[in-house]
């Protein structure tokens, strides 16, 4: 299969997805082209940095730019202010400007962490998103949501800020752990449940996890399409959106409440997905058998469908610190049916109540 490409298109902003098997060649001819005798700041994490940092360095350096690596420590507790501070340090020490370019290199926090950094680091520097995660190929590396999380809760500091381009690579999950290849199918199944039914019975009629991995390539544009389409509707999230919150208020409120060490992020939002459709379903806003639907589906690729025992106000409180909370109301997004899904407000002292209250007769 050949590069599958998507072009988004912003008021103020265009940029290119580029889908292919061996992006980085790709990626070396656009930064000789652009940016040849200029600086590149790779950012990455420590597990990333050892399979690949080196080839990358040696390819950006033959490309014809100076290079630093600057790498993280793995896992959501890199993505905070104090790394955030180291990070414009390196920046600094390597005295990168706004004609050079800045590489974030790795999955979901990386990028977060990395596009967050150039969006304010000397008011904006370019930045290209290199992801290496599924669940980053698949949502994170597009659409210009950059952030760093503070103790209260997750994403609370961030900004929009659109990648000049991202390369993605799908031979980079052939070196994921299981389990995080498996994190990243939540948020292929979140895309099947809220817009696209076909996606969802396409990942059910997949024999197994390998079977669907041969066709990544394929699924991966399936996935970026979809929020091509909402992120271009809506870029500063404040009507269609926020459907791409599918399962992650409560998902948000579960690694949270786990001090983001049990969970993974794909775990956590699978749960959401589950349990506030279950809720939903049983309060008649969704289609009877869409739960049990999910359920299966997440159950095929060994995902967490139920949250274990917590403490429900801790959780609901945790809910309340959410981003998405304009005035005393947060929308929470249900299924009407699978494939179509809507924004539901809710009243801050009814979350609790909403998920977790006795059903109506």
């Amino acid at each position: 299969m050949g590069t599958l490409e998507i072009f988004i298109k912003n008021k103020d902003v265009k940029y290119k997805i580029r889908i292919e098997k061996g992006a980085q060649k790709e990626l070396y001819e656009y930064v000789a082209e652009r940016y040849g005798g200029k600086k590149a700041a790779v950012i990455t994490d420590n597990n990333v940095n050892k399979l690949y940092g080196a080839s990358l360095y040696k390819g950006l350096i033959e490309s014809g730019v100076k290079c630093r690596i600057i790498s993280i420590i793995p896992g959501e507790k890199s993505k905070t202010l104090g790394v955030l501070a180291d990070i414009y340090k390196e920046l600094t020490d390597f005295n990168i400007n706004k004609g050079d370019i800045i590489i974030a290199f790795g999955g979901g926090v990386v990028g977060d962490l990395a596009g967050f950094a150039a969006s304010t680091y000397l008011r904006g520097v370019p930045y290209i998103q290199l992801p290496t995660t599924l669940l980053a190929q698949v949502d994170s590396s597009i659409g210009g949501k950059t952030a760093v999380d503070l103790p209260m809760g997750k994403n609370l500091v961030g900004s929009f800020y659109h990648p000049e381009i991202v390369f993605i690579d799908t031979l980079y999950i052939n070196t994921l752990e299981e389990r995080y290849l498996r994190d990243g199918m939540a948020e292929v199944i979140k895309y099947g449940c809220i817009k696209n039914k076909r996606l969802f019975d396409r990942l059910m009629n997949y024999r197994n996890l390998k079977q669907c991995v041969s066709d990544m390539d394929e699924l991966v544009y399936s996935c970026c399409s979809i929020k091509k389409a909402v992120v271009e509707a809506d870029e500063r999230d404040t009507g269609e959106r926020l459907i791409l919150n599918f399962g992650h208020t409560l998902g948000h409120a579960v690694e949270q409440y786990y001090n983001y060490e049990k969970y993974t992020h794909g775990e956590a939002v699978a749960m959401g997905i589950s349990e506030i459709t279950k809720r939903s379903e049983l309060l008649g806003l969704t289609e009877k058998g869409s739960s049990a639907a999910i359920t299966e589906a997440l159950e095929k690729y060994g995902l967490p469908f139920r949250i274990p025992a917590a403490d429900k106000k801790e959780l609901a409180k945790a809910i309340s610190l959410d981003k998405k909370f304009k005035g005393n109301s947060i929308g929470i997004v249900l299924l009407s049916r699978l494939g179509a899904a809507f924004v539901k407000e809710i009243k801050g002292e009814e979350v609790e109540d909403f998920i977790w209250g006795e059903v109506p007769e």
